[in-house]
């Protein structure tokens, strides 16, 4: 299912939980100064309705800023933040039994668009982002709708390319076994109060001594 087949779906779903704009909206069609003095509405987005392979990249929704990823290994969902406002909401696929992703707060280290596993029987790992030198990366993958890798965290394919076109050397990765909505992850990793639900903003995030 291409990108655009896939917004259409979402925009049809009934609960308010993304203020996404879709794409073929009038707010995304504005370009230069003029866009920033549209506020975009909000767009009916059930993120619990995306299926394996399946994700929403709405980079317009914050043209600049810092990047940020959050990942939820209960959930085997991605929200990528870009000057603190969410533009992307993926599905992924974490390690499975004996080969869990470890949890914590992780920089990237290294970025390849063409990289193959040395661990691995020489595995593609396209647009690879390094989060340790002990083997785990975010990298383009199978996603089977369940945790399935060897610890890396897997992205649709296109997800993976869009991705690594925004973040940079030293950029932040947070995963972690919570399952918090997507508005709220980023408050929650970060700790500034501003979460409020799955034990309030005083609970603690396993940085994994990171």
């Amino acid at each position: 299912m291409n990108q655009v087949s896939v917004r259409n779906v979402f925009v049809a779903a009934s609960v308010l939980l993304l203020a996404f704009t879709p794409v073929c909206s009038a707010y995304a069609e504005v370009v230069g100064p003029a866009a920033a003095a549209v506020e975009p509405p909000p767009a009916a987005v059930e993120t619990a309705t995306l299926s394996p392979g399946e994700f929403v990249w709405q980079p317009e929704r914050s043209p600049v800023g810092e990047v940020e990823m959050v990942v939820s290994i209960p959930l085997q969902r991605a929200y990528v933040y870009r000057g603190g406002t969410l533009i992307g909401v993926t599905t992924v696929s974490t390690g499975k039994p004996g080969h869990r992703t470890p949890t914590g707060k992780f920089d990237i280290l290294q970025k390849r668009p063409r990289h193959f596993s040395n661990l691995y029987n020489n595995a593609p790992m396209p647009f690879m982002q390094r989060l340790t030198w002990g083997g785990i990366a975010l990298h383009a993958g199978q996603i089977p709708g369940r945790p399935a890798s060897h610890g890396c965290v897997r992205l649709p394919l296109e997800f993976a390319r869009n991705l690594f076109s925004v973040t940079r050397i030293g950029g932040s990765v947070h995963i972690i076994d919570k399952s918090p909505a997507p508005q709220e992850a980023l408050a929650m990793v970060k700790g500034n109060g501003a979460y409020t639900g799955m034990g309030g903003p005083l609970e603690e995030v396993d940085t994994g001594g990171n």
